[in-house]
């Protein structure tokens, strides 16, 4: 199976001068799981090139069994820099899209048109679709051909206002993920603040946030592999 990782290119966390990107947890847990289990993953952003990492994502207290691995590939770390670019990239020559987090996709995957045809073209095409922490906000903008919200009735979940209140960038990100799930008539739910709590709504597969990863990409793999 060919699995294509939709990454962010942003970088500036809103006007605080600090720097964002992807969490390498929500990168490095869901990559090994899928490619431990015999499956491809392609890397894609919206600019190609270097993906931004979230400084914050590389402190001590962020790091875990995956994370450790990550920093030891090489081959890994290359393909974060050379990563292709988003609007070259079909659902036809994939199995799966899965996207990670990280504060970024909140600012350029939220916004981004290719992004959102390409998550309707695998849900329409019957191929499943993942995202984890933040990454839920990219289907702000995505809507089906009815005019309706892309999450409207579904079961989702996503990082929560009292996550994001405890990071203290509630005023800082463009909007809440939970508030934003929650407007577009998404049946949002959580668990307590980094517990692992994740969703699955048919082709549709949720997580809260970093410690929620690796579990979407578990259930996305148990998915493919019982309708192959």
């Amino acid at each position: 199976m060919k699995i294509l990782f939709v990454v962010t290119s942003h970088d500036e966390l809103g006007n605080t001068g600090h720097k964002t990107g992807f969490w390498v947890e929500e990168f490095a847990a869901p990559y090994y799981k899928f490619v431990d289990a015999g499956h491809e993953v392609t890397i894609a952003t919206p600019k190609g090139g270097q993906a931004p990492i979230d400084p914050n994502s590389e402190t001590e207290a962020a790091q875990t069994e995956a994370t450790e691995r990550y920093n030891k590939d090489e081959n890994v770390k290359a393909l974060i820099a050379n990563t292709h670019v988003l609007a070259n990239e079909k659902a036809e020559d994939y199995d799966a899209i899965f996207y990670p987090g990280g504060h970024g996709p909140l600012w350029d995957l939220a916004n981004d048109v290719h992004s959102q045809q390409l998550i309707l073209d695998f849900y329409n095409a019957g191929k499943p679709v993942g995202a984890v922490c933040h990454a839920p906000g990219v289907f702000k903008n995505v809507t089906l051909s009815n005019g309706e919200p892309f999450v409207k009735g579904k079961n989702v979940t996503g990082f929560s206002n009292s996550e994001e209140d405890a990071v203290q960038l509630t005023d800082v990100v463009p909007f809440l993920v939970q508030v934003e799930l929650e407007k577009l008539g998404g049946h949002y739910s959580k668990t307590e603040n980094w517990g692992v709590h994740v969703v699955e709504d048919g082709l549709l597969i949720t997580g809260q946030n970093p410690a929620s990863s690796e579990e979407v990409a578990e259930k996305m793999i148990t998915y493919l592999q019982s309708n192959l």
